[in-house]
């Protein structure tokens, strides 16, 4: 049994993170951002050297992509600087550190998937905020996994399946970008993999997201369809929507390093789905 803190612990991972890492016989603390300030790195470590943890996953961030770049102090203390602190508290404790990351850190230009040894070009002010945190985390904890994820949707939180529940219900027609590809990664798939990460010692980057990959336009009509939602549902451009900040236009990730090292692959991302789909409408109905 670890003694394991998961910050973020309020969020749709780390909500799953606890209850998962609970379930597996582990002594697991959350911290949620009423529990510990992530703009406070100082305190922030001394809360981490106090609960003397063996393992901390880092899952907390700022993930308003928009608004970060209007925003850039906050996103930049709690996506890049609090990392680094969580990564002295975990060196001096002598514990090993999980900092989940993202799709962003690339440009999304390429046409294929993105490895672990691509060369990173974050566009977005959440993207680069992100990438330092990787290099944050890895600089001060000798023993520090970058788990790079995309596209996340779980029970717990606001999330795209969600919205699209929500808007198909109420909505007679809906438009969803179909200019941007990814893998849906669905939370407890990545916590599985997280914990098979940990298993091993081979420290670094490693990409987790579900098999397969879709357009956002592709994952709502598949959600409308396992809802058995009728919506007259249209394909727009990421341009139409002039969002602040750039979406990459491909957010594919090959989670290579779990494949050379012999790690099944994870769940297909329609399979995932599906059972996410059954949790979420009994919880929308109750």
């Amino acid at each position: 049994m670890a003694r394991v803190i998961v910050t973020g612990a309020g969020g749709q991972l780390g909500t799953d993170l606890v209850q998962g890492f609970t379930a597996r016989g582990h002594e697991v603390m959350g911290f949620t951002r009423q529990t510990v300030d992530l703009t406070d790195g100082p305190g922030l470590g001394e809360a981490i050297r106090a609960s003397n943890p063996d393992i901390v996953i880092n899952a907390a961030a700022y993930t308003a992509v928009d608004k970060a770049e209007t925003d850039p102090r906050t996103a930049w203390q709690v996506n890049a600087f609090a990392p680094g602190f969580i990564a002295q508290a975990c060196e001096h404790v002598g514990a090993r550190l999980v900092q989940v990351s993202t799709d962003y850190v690339f440009n999304g230009l390429q046409g294929r998937p993105w490895t672990e040894w691509d060369n990173t070009d974050p566009q977005s002010v959440y993207g680069a905020s992100k990438l330092a945190g990787e290099r944050q985390a890895a600089q001060y904890c000798s023993r520090t996994y970058i788990v790079r994820t995309s596209w996340v949707l779980g029970e717990h939180g606001n999330n795209f399946a969600k919205t699209m529940l929500r808007l198909g219900r109420s909505l007679d027609e809906l438009s969803v970008v179909d200019d941007q590809l990814g893998s849906p990664t669905f939370t407890v798939d990545l916590v599985d993999r997280i914990a098979n990460i940990l298993e091993t010692e081979h420290y670094g980057t490693w990409h987790a997201s579900n098999s397969g990959s879709c357009t956002w336009y592709e994952l709502a009509r598949q959600i409308f369809t396992l809802a058995d939602i009728t919506v007259d549902l249209a394909p727009t451009t990421t341009a139409a929507f002039n969002a602040l900040a750039p979406r990459p236009a491909n957010s594919v990730l090959a989670n290579m390093m779990a494949d050379y090292l012999g790690l099944p692959a994870m769940p297909a991302w329609e399979d995932s789905l599906e059972v996410l789909l059954g949790r979420i409408t009994m919880e929308m109905a109750a």
